[in-house]
């Protein structure tokens, strides 16, 4: 469909083209009463000319370039590159068609472009802030981020505002809202920018589980790391190569744990252990419920060994 409605608007600006060509051609209308009407219709079909052939390039372009870019995230950013260059590209030649004068239309951009500086400071930055996205690549569409105090999955990025999928917002889980967020580009210059997955496809989260100091601590702590294994064990054995694969490329010396680890933690009425993994950024939530599920599972088939906290501070 793409294709062919691009192929249509460079055929239809091929014939305007020839159309205006004729006008100018030819003798001028005289049953219009209309001042120079021949010059008119040829500049305007010249106008369409331009702006069909840009569309119909465009057009031919992301049917035929961006529907083979596998990376669908490298595919917005090159969509986005296109439209701005031939829209630009299309406004100019619009305008140099109406005028004839194509270098007085070229310098009147830079003369306007100083002038509105001054008036369209924040849609500047943000067009600047979407040139540093697309350079710099913070974030990129399918990113799980915070940007400033908003929280989400990146649904699209364009010139001056970056669209997100909200994620946690009033619900106590970090998960989807089923709201959107809308972020001007300009954040990314003035505020921090958090990727969950900016180092490789793996977060590290935290399953917190309460017992009491009665409990045999040692059997909660090897019962925590068995219930791991068993739910992530061949996901985490993979994830840990890439991890250590990605480090191996950066200046970072950093001790990583082979696999979950358990941290131990005091408090007023009851011991907190805390169960590390590694989780996909946009699926922690759910990898963490079926862990809690298990481990809540295992630790009451052994009330010997295993008690829970009874205070009321709890």
């Amino acid at each position: 469909m793409s294709r062919r409605l691009g192929l249509g608007a460079f055929a239809a600006g091929l014939l305007a083209a020839v159309l205006s060509a004729l006008v100018r051609a030819t003798t001028p209308l005289s049953e219009f009463d209309v001042p120079n009407a021949d010059l008119l219709l040829s500049k305007g079909l010249s106008a369409a000319a331009v702006a069909l052939v840009a569309y119909g390039v465009y057009r031919f372009l992301t049917a035929f370039l961006v529907a083979r870019i596998a990376d669908r995230r490298r595919a917005h950013d090159v969509r986005n590159v296109l439209r701005l260059t031939l829209g630009v590209l299309a406004l100019v030649g619009v305008l140099g068609a109406f005028t004839d004068q194509w270098l007085g239309v070229l310098v009147s951009f830079g003369v306007i472009g100083f002038a509105v500086t001054f008036a369209l400071q924040q849609p500047i930055l943000s067009f600047i802030g979407w040139f540093y996205i697309l350079v710099k690549r913070p974030y990129a569409v399918g990113d799980r981020v915070n940007i400033g105090s908003v929280s989400g999955d990146v649904a699209e990025v364009d010139f001056l505002v970056t669209t997100l999928w909200e994620t946690g917002g009033p619900l106590a889980s970090n998960q989807p809202t089923g709201r959107t967020v809308t972020v001007p580009n300009s954040l990314v210059l003035s505020s921090e920018v958090v990727n969950y997955g900016a180092l490789f496809d793996r977060v590290w989260t935290e399953v917190p589980v309460q017992v009491s100091y009665e409990t045999d601590l040692p059997f909660v702590r090897q019962l925590l790391l068995d219930v791991a294994d068993e739910e992530l064990g061949d996901d985490t054995d993979a994830a840990m190569r890439r991890y250590r694969a990605r480090l191996a490329e950066s200046p970072l010396d950093l001790d990583v744990a082979d696999g979950p680890t358990v941290n131990v933690a005091q408090e007023e009425s009851w011991v907190v252990f805390r169960l590390r993994v590694l989780v996909p950024p946009t699926r922690a939530q759910r990898v963490k419920n079926r862990l809690y599920e298990r481990v809540l599972d295992r630790l009451g088939d052994h009330p010997d060994r295993v008690s829970f906290p009874v205070s009321r501070n709890r």
